[in-house]
């Protein structure tokens, strides 16, 4: 009796499971022999262990290996492995499952034998499968309905049609249809249509010839149209910080990209700490759906402080503090100031909320004073006017600049001052601008101005400053980054240029190993006085420590560099080391000990970079 209670379990399970995942056949065979042995009254004999082997085309035999009942029981536990009836179920059912696994990769005429030996101890069963022709897209028919099917939808017809992804002489199989179909679909809803739905798709396989007619509508339901915003959560912000970054008119067709482009224009702002950007789409309001911003604010008003230890400055502490509403005006303020043994800084920027193109305008004031050898003192000061644009690929600043050093010497002191006009642009082509493994990016700075010197000559000159990275994966888990970075001031010997214009190189972002803005030329009492040319180079090979955490890498980089009065004078040195990088949603964090060749030191460096 119990026998063939048994084989209607395994009917039941054959006829509900379909080709798909025999889900019934699985749960019925898993039940532990001890059961079945208690209703025979005797005990069941257990194979020990069984062997399978799947001869098969590489992609097909992965398929085989996961989905297959009989691969899956193969690591039972010890008190849950199958009797020997029940491996003689499973094995004479595997073809037939086999075959309709097969038929989901597109191989409608496979063969599949098994062959089976070995004892009670140990069972060797072998399948071979010959997969025959895989199914190939013989005729494609998309049909539309709705208001895409009337003449103004023709345009984005043409689109969804060239980007149907199952064009005729295609290999056909289940999971490239419903990718095709999902990709279409999702295509037409984030093009005017959120309400697109398939009336109705349909894969009509041949097997006598080996072709799939496809067929398919397109139900696209209303065009929507966008209409007036509605804000939500602001506090203390105006709602102008918002409506002006909308760059939509009322009116225009629904596109995602669109609400994207202004959910991305309002995060680079800074003023909000969560932002969403979406319609409700009801067919009702698809003339003029509203557009809903939900916010949080950001702080008015954030501080932080720090303290820390530098190697050449010695102790420091600091503290910053951000202002994004001061005195009720749509303005941003930063001001920072660092007390140290050697070095004491105050930085204060002021700038606008970003205007409907993403322009702002910036202030901004800056005094550091250093602590030379032999009570010898220098003070920098910076003053800057200007405005500044960034986008998703390109940020831009062109600015009027003041530049002043005093440097003071017992019994004597000199001034130098610049003004110049300088425009500063970065271009990025990267695959991540937080995380980069693929791609370039550029900086580079131009400025022309006129230099006064109280002990040197009076006079005009130019700035250039370029940085250059470029990404690339070297197979499926090793990356690469390259680096190179050049300046120049071009002036007469005896023209007198401030400390704050003239290059150094080191530290992280430089030449690793080396104290930041250490590698330089230098006075007769070993003052950094900087130079009038630069260049620096970086190479870095990157690799994940493990296969289980990919974002922590393992990486080996060289980099090499120097700054000189002229070119022919430069004489890079080097600095080499290993280093860990953590891929976070700030940038990439890196650890770095770096040997600097020329010191014959070793150097520990912190820093988070993200694309420029």
């Amino acid at each position: 009796m119990s026998g063939l209670r048994i084989a209607a379990m395994l009917m039941v399970a054959l006829g509900l499971g379909g080709c798909a995942s025999f889900k019934g056949l699985s749960d019925a065979l898993s039940r532990k022999p001890a059961i079945q042995a208690a209703q025979d009254g005797a005990p069941a004999r257990l194979v020990a262990a069984y062997e399978l082997d799947i001869d098969a085309p590489a992609a097909l035999r992965a398929l085989l290996y996961e989905h297959l009942d009989l691969a899956r029981f193969r690591n039972t536990a010890e008190d849950e492995r199958l009797s020997l009836v029940e491996l003689d179920r499973l094995s004479a059912a595997a073809p037939e499952q086999a075959r309709a696994l097969l038929e989901t990769a597109g191989y409608f005429n496979a063969k599949v034998a098994m062959q089976r030996q070995g004892d009670a101890q140990l069972q060797r069963l072998r399948m071979t499968v010959e997969p025959g022709p895989q199914v190939q897209v013989s005729a494609v028919q998309l049909d539309f309905a709705g208001a895409l099917a009337e003449p103004a939808g023709a345009a984005l017809r043409q689109r969804l049609g060239e980007a149907w992804a199952l064009p005729v002489g295609a290999a056909y199989d289940q999971p490239a249809w419903s990718e095709a179909k999902n990709g279409l679909l999702n295509l037409a809803r984030t093009e005017g249509y959120p309400l697109a739905h398939w009336a109705s798709s349909r894969a009509l396989v041949r097997t006598e010839t080996n072709a799939a007619e496809l067929a398919l509508t397109l139900a696209s339901g209303p065009l929507f149209r966008l209409g007036a915003l509605r804000i939500e959560g602001l506090k203390h912000q105006p709602a102008s910080s918002i409506e002006r970054l909308a760059a939509y008119r009322e009116g225009d067709a629904y596109s995602a990209k669109t609400l994207l482009d202004f959910q991305e224009r309002l995060i680079k702002t800074g003023l909000f700490d969560s932002i969403s950007v979406e319609i409700s789409p009801d067919a009702e309001t698809a003339a003029a759906t509203p557009v809903l911003v939900t916010v949080r604010e950001a702080a008015r008003q954030q501080a932080t402080a720090s303290v820390g230890y530098h190697t050449t400055n010695g102790p420091r502490v600091g503290l910053e503090h951000l202002h994004r509403r001061p005195f009720g005006l749509d303005l941003r303020a930063r001001s920072k100031i660092e007390l140290g043994r050697d070095r004491s800084a105050l930085d204060l920027e002021l700038t606008s909320h970003p205007q409907t193109d993403m322009e702002r305008n910036l202030a901004a004031f800056a005094v550091e004073r250093d602590q030379l050898i032999e009570n010898q003192t220098k003070l920098n000061w910076r003053a800057r006017l200007g405005r500044q644009r960034e986008t998703e690929n390109n940020d831009r600043t062109y600015y009027l600049e003041w530049l002043r050093t005093d440097e003071r010497f017992p019994g004597s002191e000199v001034h130098g001052s610049a003004i110049s006009l300088n425009l500063d642009r970065s271009w990025r082509r990267v695959d991540s601008i937080i995380v980069p493994t693929q791609g370039l990016t550029a900086h580079w700075l131009l400025g022309l101005g006129r230099a006064d010197n109280s002990v040197a000559q009076n006079g005009w000159f130019g700035k250039l400053h370029a940085r250059l990275f470029w990404y690339q994966r070297l197979g499926a888990d090793w990356t690469s980054t390259l680096r190179t970075e050049l300046g120049q001031l071009l002036a007469g010997d005896a023209v007198g240029l401030p400390d704050a214009l003239r290059f150094r190189a080191g530290g992280d972002d430089s030449v690793r190993g080396y104290a930041p803005e250490d590698l330089g030329p230098q006075d007769a009492l070993g003052n950094k006085v900087g130079g009038r040319v630069l260049w620096t180079g970086s190479a870095e090979l990157a690799h994940p420590l493990s296969r289980k955490l990919p974002s922590l890498l393992g990486a080996v980089f060289v980099d090499a560099g120097q700054a000189a009065m002229h070119w022919h004078e430069l004489k890079p040195t080097l600095g080499y080391g290993l280093g860990l990088r953590l891929r976070s949603p700030v940038g990439v964090l890196r650890v770095d000990v770096a040997r600097a060749q020329a010191l014959g030191s070793w150097r520990l460096h912190f820093s988070v970079g993200i694309a420029l």
